[in-house]
């Protein structure tokens, strides 16, 4: 009988994820396809590692000059936009801007249009300060890259698992053409975000995170799953938003009780 299992490809894996969530170059890959990304999807933390590591290395960099802590808290959130070409802060803005419709038609055409609404500006605006001002709390550089290795990866370790358990809500797309991702897989990345989080940040700064964390993706996912039928990469990117929102309180929250 032979084995018809697909063969694991840790590299290959890691640079479709890296070439999905970044701009970062990844060179040719071969025989790329949109079926790919399931199989790459258990690397969404470790590339989630990737963009929290240079922008949180940058933050400490940038605390060295004697920088205002909440301007290198900017100075470090404007680089990952830059790193990920703004996939996530994109998907916010649009499920922000579709909570202004009824229909399940109009919402998804409003979540497609390439022009931002007044909900979206807001969204990303609040986005920015929130994330901003709780990574400007937690105490010291070192502390502060350590949180954004941690919401990076954290974030990012949910979406396969959002991608298994709800389909998705169009049936053209990106979210549509890439599948689901086995609950393996899924269960993986999900694993290494946990890690992430729970070696990166003292223990109550971590279940602070996911307590705040997990109401918030709870609604997200409630919303999408009535008003849209399911998921879209938009709701992705806006879970990953909402979810490193919650891990930066969770640090920031926990810094403030315990000076």
């Amino acid at each position: 009988m032979s084995d018809t299992a697909p063969r694991f490809t840790p590299v290959r894996d890691f640079r479709v994820a890296v070439s999905f969530l970044t701009r970062i170059p990844t060179g040719w890959i071969e025989s790329m396809h949109a079926g790919d990304l399931t199989r790459a999807a258990w690397a969404f933390p470790v590339v989630g590692l990737l963009v929290g590591g240079i922008s949180g290395g940058v933050l400490y960099l940038a605390a060295g000059q004697s920088l205002h802590t909440l301007l290198c808290a900017l100075i470090a959130l404007s680089l990952q936009a830059l790193i990920t070409g703004a996939l996530h802060e994109d998907g916010l803005a649009d499920v922000a801007d579709g909570f202004g419709a009824l229909a399940q038609s109009r919402i998804l055409e409003i979540m497609r249009d390439s022009r931002i609404g007044s909900y979206g500006v807001l969204a990303l605006v609040f986005s920015i300060a929130i994330r901003s001002a709780a990574l400007a709390s937690v105490p010291g550089p070192g502390m502060a890259w350590a949180t954004m290795l941690a919401a990076a990866a954290a974030s990012r370790g949910v979406l396969p698992l959002v991608m298994t358990m709800i389909a998705p809500a169009r049936t053209d797309g990106l979210s549509h053409g890439a599948g689901r991702p086995s609950k393996r897989i899924s269960c993986i990345a999900l694993g290494i975000g946990f890690i992430a989080l729970f070696v990166c940040l003292p223990l109550q700064a971590a279940f602070a995170a996911i307590l705040i964390g997990a109401p918030l993706i709870t609604l997200v996912l409630l919303w999408a799953v009535r008003r849209l039928g399911g998921q879209t990469g938009d709701v992705l990117g806006a879970l990953q938003q909402m979810t490193e929102i919650a891990v930066l309180i969770g640090a920031a929250g926990w810094s403030l009780s315990y000076p």
